[in-house]
């Protein structure tokens, strides 16, 4: 989009909110948290049915480039790391229309594999979204990278673990044994052939 495009008076300013941007902010949230289930739990399946078919992900300087080409890449990425844990605190979002950016502040957590350390990133992810078919979808994800931390760690199970679920990175994890809707929905996803998005 050009500098010079006429922009809608979408404003993060507090106004009246319709129905329906109540529904794609709706929306819009549940793209994110999805996206923080498909990386932890490594259901790159779902991860590409995040986004449409001509977005771009920007995880610079590690990748930038088209969507297949981060989801490819991701898995060995991740083999680097025994768990990882994605969240959300905040979310802004400016809809307009089928189309809305969102910036979203993010703590992305690492395990190292031998489980002696761990990396935090904090940042914020810059998004542009669009709406096909009236479903949101990510346009363009980057990630905006304000600070880190990494330390030394106990061992997993050195405090208070006796008897807990542990969470595992993939499809082994707790969460589908516990809930047999997610467990059925991963499923489907593996499957099907993998399809490109609407």
């Amino acid at each position: 989009m050009s500098e010079s495009a006429t922009f809608s008076t979408a404003t993060l300013a507090l106004h009246p909110v319709s129905p329906q941007e109540a529904a794609d902010r709706a929306a819009l949230a549940h793209l994110a948290a999805a996206y923080c289930h498909a990386i932890d739990r490594r259901d790159y399946a779902l991860l590409r049915a995040l986004y449409h078919d001509d977005a771009i992900d920007n995880h610079a300087p590690f990748y930038t480039g088209p969507v297949d080409g981060f989801v490819a890449w991701l898995p060995g990425m991740m083999a680097n790391w025994a768990a990882t844990s994605h969240t959300i605190s905040s979310r802004l979002y400016l809809i307009d229309g089928d189309e809305a950016e969102g910036e979203l502040a993010t703590k992305a957590y690492h395990r190292m594999l031998d489980g002696t350390r761990e990396f935090i990133a904090y940042g914020r992810y810059v998004d542009r979204y669009a709406k096909h078919q009236g479903i949101w979808k990510f346009a363009y994800r980057s990630l905006v990278l304000d600070y880190t931390e990494d330390r030394a760690v106990e061992p997993r199970g050195a405090f208070g673990t006796e008897g807990a679920a542990l969470g595992q990175a993939g499809a082994d994890d707790p969460v589908y044994a516990q809930l047999p809707r997610l467990r059925a929905d991963r499923a489907a996803r593996k499957a099907q052939p993998c399809r490109r998005s609407v």
